[in-house]
């Protein structure tokens, strides 16, 4: 029995040993998907800027079945500016003359990303018009142009960003709130569309001061992914900007976690 003993005591203290020496776990680089990367690579510096290990992919020109097959092995998803939305994915098929261009394949891919990415809990951020196709895809709609069906003195939109810049107010106990750190501020954009009626789940969480949403999130998270989305172009804007930085810090923190989650 003695002998028995001893050789209890041998095997969990070498186990004991062997786990107190076993490698820590691998810090792997994030691996983030963008719907279309710019000529300017505006948002892969955006991202750069806070983790220069990041490795990123464009899925523009993958095709949505290859696209979606990479989807598996990313730790987040950022859904770009660009064209508009086609107004048919919201009920409003007959203004399509009052919109600008489209591109019908990006629409069905960041469509298709936008709910892989929901249903399967891939951190999720958008802007511009990555915020009103995130809103669109969850069942909201879009005011087709804000010049002749929003009464506002507020511009919106400029060839040139670097001159065009508006206020905004962020709404008290979200999470733009709580990493922002400010009650208002100001952003700089680019477009004459904007989110009409919400998603399903979303809420807002900032607004221009003429009440068009500016930024949108989970009005409740629980147990979904992370989701956050802008009107304005935080690749544009100063490191120091409360509205940039916190932002995209953020994101790659909820990506890193996920990554972790899913090694």
């Amino acid at each position: 029995m003695k002998h028995l003993t001893k050789i209890a005591v041998i095997i969990l203290l070498t186990g004991l040993f062997a786990c107190s020496n076993a490698p820590a776990p691998r810090s792997l680089p994030l691996h983030i998907g963008i719907s279309k990367m710019h000529r300017k690579h505006n948002y892969s510096n955006w991202l750069h800027r806070y983790d220069s290990t990041v490795k990123l992919y464009n899925l523009y020109p993958l095709g949505v079945d290859s696209a979606l097959k990479l989807a598996k092995t990313l730790d987040g998803i950022l859904i770009t500016g660009g064209a508009d939305v086609f107004p048919g994915y919201y009920g409003k098929i007959n203004d399509t003359a009052r919109c600008g261009k489209f591109d019908r394949y990006r629409d069905s891919l960041e469509m298709a990303l936008i709910h892989y990415a929901v249903n399967n809990k891939v951190p999720l951020i958008g802007v511009c018009r990555g915020e009103q196709i995130i809103n669109v895809a969850l069942g909201g709609s879009l005011i087709i142009d804000i010049p002749t069906d929003w009464d506002t003195v507020i511009k919106h939109s400029s060839k040139d960003w670097k001159i065009q810049w508006h206020g905004v107010n962020i709404v008290p106990n979200t999470q733009m709130a709580a990493i922002s750190g400010q009650t208002h501020g100001t952003v700089t954009s680019s477009h004459h569309q904007a989110i009409e009626n919400l998603g399903k789940g979303l809420r807002i969480s900032a607004y221009a001061p003429d009440s068009i949403p500016e930024a949108i999130e989970w009005a409740s998270r629980g147990d979904k992914g992370f989701l956050m989305a802008t009107q304005w172009h935080p690749e544009h804007m100063d490191t120091l900007s409360p509205f940039s930085a916190p932002y995209a810090k953020l994101f790659l923190k909820e990506s890193k976690k996920y990554e972790q989650k899913h090694q």
